[in-house]
Order: structure tokens, then C-alpha cells, then sequence
């Protein structure tokens, strides 16, 4: 009974926590409901909080519903050994963030964690795991750390650093357009954290604005390895043959085709699509449904982002079309040759390496056009085609003359 108890309480804690929070009533209309909670308990006729809330008007029938569903989840998973959660940060495709306090350092930290539901399923799991796994690998200022991993009842969680501060997605939803010096500040960061994955054989499979987070002091961090890949990992390739995984916003054109052999520049690719939303305000490629966003990544022209947004240089314009090169091959080489060009435009400087790609393209083409193009050759007969015809004109000709002469004959009579 008394575990209960502590339950309970911390259950109405969770609830008027989030009540105050998400400003659905005054914490005096909170104090209220708690002061007439505690009184009836104490005269042994207790109510659930959350129902003295709804009679007081303090919160709907619906709201209190939705309420109790996130304090179940808190609640849940409170069993976590070593981590007592504090809130409920978000909720992803495959899992719910919670900020907790890790006790043994007495410090915050960001748990993932994989629902009930979905940790039937094996390949969730493997999946889930393997973010972890690949997000221990690294280990880089610009990358989200990895802290611990494990199971706890029916939940398997991921611990890992918490940022305290937005995504470049919730930028983007306030609709912030970035100066090009201060994306290029980000951009980099991230391209910094890229390179370091790659170099360790990892490719991220997912850069868009929601996996970058910005700290308080302004460092740019890359998150969510879930869709991260060992670049020599055959057999997860080949079960993935065919399947688009990516965000169809930022995601490459191999990505899309379900290429087997994804490297590290559909990264360089979605880095691309990100800087070119964060300088014009908008997507590169827009429609009506994923599928129409995704045939433009394919078959449509990226109009280049100095002609959308005209205070930016053509630099930049140059560094983001070879990154979105709809053909890998003309995109850049390595991250670090496009950490060379984002660098080169941070400083004022023209971005060689991009350059180079563009005319390696003009040339390509040229080349392509000034192929010669055989003239057709006059059709071909065989002799006995030819005797053929030769028979045939000679048998033409001797049945004229034998008409003429035989309309000669009658004549002469």
C-alpha cells in the first residue's frame, strides 16, 4: 500500500505539472483542487485528482484524458534502474524522449525509449539497438553522446546526453530564415560531425533539421542514429534493397530508389537540402504528398538557392547545387572536400572544389555533344538480290519488244 501511495503521488505531481506547463489553468485553480484533494483524503473520501480538476472547470473531460495518457507513459517508465524521468520530451516514429536525472552523477540526460507495442517486433528492436551501438562509436563535439543501453521490463531504452535547446526544425517552424554566414556556421559544425562518422565507416541515412540541435551557448549537435548504417555492412543492405528510408524533404535520390550501395554522400545530399532550407525558408522540393516530393528529388531541376534568396552569394549557390547533385558521382568527393569549400565561403573565398565538379560536368557534356554521329550507309543488296532484279528487267524487256513487234505485224496487214 504505501508504494502505491508514493505512485499515486507521483502520478497527480506528473499531472499538475503538466496542467501548469501547457497553461490549461492558473496554479491557483491547481492549488485548489490539491487543497480539496488532500482534505478528502483525509477524511477518508478520496478522489482522483484529475476528476476534482474537471468539476472545479480547471480542465475538459478531453484535456484530462489526453493528460492521464502522458502520465501513464511517464509513469511507466520510472522502473528505468538508475534514472528517475522528470518529463516527457517528445514523441519520434519509433519512440517516446524523456528528460530524466541520471543518479549515480546526479546530471540530466535524454532517455529514448521503445514502446511496449513496438518491442514485439524484432526488427524494431534490432534497429533500436543498433542506434545505440553505432552512436557509441563516435565520440565528437558535434554529435549527440552516447551514455547507456539496455532493458528494463518490457522497455528498452537508449540513454544518451541531453541538449537543452531547440532543432533547427522548430527554427524553421517559427519561419527563421538564417543569414548565410550563420547557417554556414551550423552547417559546418555538422559537416564536421559527418566527417568524423564516415571516417569510422558510419553513414547517418537521416540529416534534416529535426536530428540538429542547437545548445544554449550555440554549438550545433547531429542526433538519432536510428537510420544509421555500417557503410560495409552487406547484409543490412541487401535486406534493405528497394526500401526508401530517409525523410522525403531531405532525402537523396539513391535513398529514394533503394540503391543497395547508400554511401556517405546521401549525407552530404540531405546536408544540402537542410542548408538550402535554412538560407531561402523553404524546402528544395515541395508537393502535395510524399511521393510527388520524392519524384521531384529524381527527375526535377533544383532552382539554385541565389536565385530564390538574392542577398546570397553565388558561392554558396555553386557549394549547394554539387551537393545536391541529382548523380552522385558529380557531388563532392569527400566530406572533407566540402568542408574545404564551406570554409572557403565562410572566409570570403571562391569554393574550388565545387568549381572543379561543375566544369568536370560542363566538359562531360560538351563531350558528350561533340560525339560524331554516323551518317547512315546506303542500303545493302546481296547478289542474289541482284540477279533477281537483273532477270526480272531482262523479262520485262523482252515482253515489250515482243508487243511492239507484234503490234508491228498487225499494222502491216
Amino acid at each position: 500500500m504505501p508504494d502505491r501511495k508514493l505512485n499515486d503521488a507521483a502520478a497527480d505531481a506528473e499531472l499538475t505539472r503538466l496542467v501548469v506547463d501547457q497553461k490549461l489553468a492558473s496554479q491557483g485553480e491547481v492549488r485548489q483542487c490539491l487543497d480539496t484533494h488532500a482534505r478528502l483524503a483525509a477524511e477518508d473520501n478520496p478522489r482522483p485528482l484529475g476528476d476534482l480538476l474537471v468539476e472545479a472547470g480547471a480542465i475538459t473531460n478531453s484535456q484530462l484524458a489526453r493528460l492521464r495518457k502522458a502520465v501513464e507513459e511517464t509513469h511507466g517508465v520510472q522502473q528505468i534502474p538508475g534514472y528517475r524521468i522528470e518529463s516527457k520530451l517528445g514523441s519520434g516514429a519509433m519512440a517516446h524522449v524523456f528528460k530524466a536525472r541520471q543518479l549515480s552523477l546526479d546530471r540530466q540526460v535524454a532517455i529514448k525509449v521503445l514502446p511496449p507495442q513496438l518491442s514485439e517486433n524484432p526488427e524494431y528492436v534490432e534497429r533500436f539497438y543498433k542506434e545505440g551501438k553505432a552512436a557509441a562509436k563516435l565520440n565528437h563535439p558535434n554529435i549527440v553522446q552516447a551514455i547507456d543501453v539496455g532493458e528494463a521490463g518490457p522497455y528498452h531504452y537508449f540513454v544518451m546526453e541531453y541538449v537543452d535547446g531547440p532543432t533547427l526544425y522548430d527554427e524553421l517552424e517559427a519561419h527563421k530564415v538564417f543569414s548565410e554566414q550563420e547557417a554556414l556556421r551550423i552547417i559546418l559544425q555538422i559537416a564536421r560531425a559527418l566527417e568524423h562518422a564516415h571516417k569510422h565507416g558510419l553513414i547517418h541515412r537521416d540529416v534534416k533539421p529535426k536530428n540538429i540541435m542547437i545548445t544554449k551557448d550555440g554549438r550545433a549537435k547531429l542526433a538519432d542514429m536510428g537510420l544509421a548504417r555500417v557503410a560495409a555492412d552487406e547484409k543490412t543492405a541487401q535486406a534493405e534493397a528497394g526500401r526508401a528510408f530517409g525523410t522525403p524533404y531531405y532525402i537523396s535520390p539513391e535513398q529514394i530508389r533503394g540503391e543497395v550501395d547508400i554511401d556517405f554522400r546521401a549525407d552530404i545530399y540531405s546536408l544540402g537540402a537542410t542548408l538550402y532550407h535554412l538560407i531561402t525558408g523553404r524546402v528544395p522540393f515541395d508537393g502535395p504528398t510524399p511521393a510527388a516530393v520524392m519524384h521531384k528529388h529524381l527527375k526535377d531541376p533544383l532552382t539554385p538557392p541565389d536565385h530564390v534568396n538574392t542577398s546570397l552569394s553565388a558561392g554558396i549557390g555553386e557549394v549547394v547545387e554539387v551537393m545536391m547533385a541529382k548523380d552522385r558521382e558529380e557531388r563532392y568527393a569527400s566530406t572533407s572536400d566540402l568542408l574545404l569549400d564551406l570554409e572557403a565561403i565562410q572566409a570570403g573565398e571562391p569554393p574550388l572544389q565545387a568549381r572543379r565538379q561543375i566544369d568536370a560536368k560542363v566538359l562531360k557534356g560538351l563531350a558528350a555533344e561533340a560525339e560524331p554521329v554516323e551518317e547512315p550507309k546506303p542500303p545493302r543488296f546481296d547478289r542474289n538480290a541482284m540477279s533477281v532484279i537483273v532477270i526480272l528487267a531482262a523479262a520485262l524487256a523482252v515482253s515489250v519488244i515482243v508487243n511492239i513487234l507484234f503490234l508491228a505485224l498487225l499494222a502491216g496487214r
